[in-house]
């Protein structure tokens, strides 16, 4: 194994755009990383150049990894590879709770064979849909007036709490370093009251996907979700980002959003999320 220095992860950055879709989440880590977004990751291969697997996992190195909850992604053009990562090559820590978030649900079966010969428990965190928007001449973007288009803006820290506080899986200190971190150095997208306090918003992961889209519920039912998920894709075109989002398999409400402004699906693919030593 061989874990990549900043040369080489703009290398690596490079080969997994050719295999977007299914690539998004390393994809999405390493466009943050080459970008200087904050990370606590570090990215090793099975071998360098022509690598196979590609594994983000918690940087030992790095002391504010210990500060948010572990999780591993990876993406792998060859199974037998990754599972000898795996059992053989210690290439993630077995030893504590983690996730593995984001491998195509295809892997699923090998998955639960490496960790029951590391005797390790496991079990489904979520299942979802990848959606993603390939350009923007996909994005049907729906009509606001300029009144709403002036209430639309970004979140700031003053907001961390909010987010926080209403996220399903916030309400905790760690979750809360996590927001305040995504709004500081990543983009967000809010629409606000008369009084500029936000009502609805879409931020956008350490992994470059968006995420956390919420509308207070007395505010719901007016389109704002529409509003925000058009912005921000649109905007992310611009600034070069991937545009895609995680759909848990239980939220048809958000997968028939998304595919009404224009997102598509690949068919061949189903993201899961795994949680170990819970």
């Amino acid at each position: 194994m061989k874990i990549l220095n900043r040369e080489e992860l703009q290398i690596a950055e490079g080969v997994l755009f050719k295999h977007l879709p299914k690539s998004s989440v390393v994809y999405g880590f390493i466009y943050g990383i080459n970008r200087k977004k904050p990370s606590t990751l570090e990215v090793i291969v099975d071998m360098w150049p022509d690598f196979k697997v590609i594994i983000c996992r918690p940087d030992p190195k790095n002391k504010r990894a210990l500060e948010f909850m572990k999780c591993v992604s990876y993406y792998s053009l060859h199974e037998h590879i990754l599972r000898k990562m795996l059992r053989e090559e210690n290439a993630v820590d077995w030893s504590t709770y983690f996730l593995i978030r984001g491998f195509d649900v295809s892997d699923a079966t090998m998955i639960k064979q490496v960790s029951s010969d590391k005797e390790v428990n496991n079990r489904v965190f979520a299942l979802l849909h990848l959606l993603y928007l390939p350009d923007s001449s996909h994005l049907l973007a729906p009509a606001a007036d300029s009144e709403l288009q002036s209430r639309v803006s970004s979140l700031n820290l003053s907001h961390v709490d909010l987010v926080n506080n209403t996220w399903k899986f916030g309400g905790n200190q760690q979750s809360r370093m996590k927001i305040k971190d995504l709004i500081s150095y990543f983009p967000s997208c809010c629409i606000t009251d008369g009084q500029g306090q936000p009502v609805s918003w879409i931020l956008m992961n350490e992994c470059c996907a968006m995420g956390k889209l919420y509308t207070l519920p007395e505010y719901r039912g007016r389109g704002y979700a529409k509003i925000l998920v058009s912005t921000m894709a649109r905007r992310l075109h611009t600034e070069g980002y991937p545009v895609y989002c995680f759909i848990e398999e239980n939220n048809m409400a958000s997968f028939k959003l998304f595919k009404s402004l224009g997102f598509i699906e690949d068919p061949s693919y189903r993201a899961a999320w795994f949680e170990f030593n819970f």
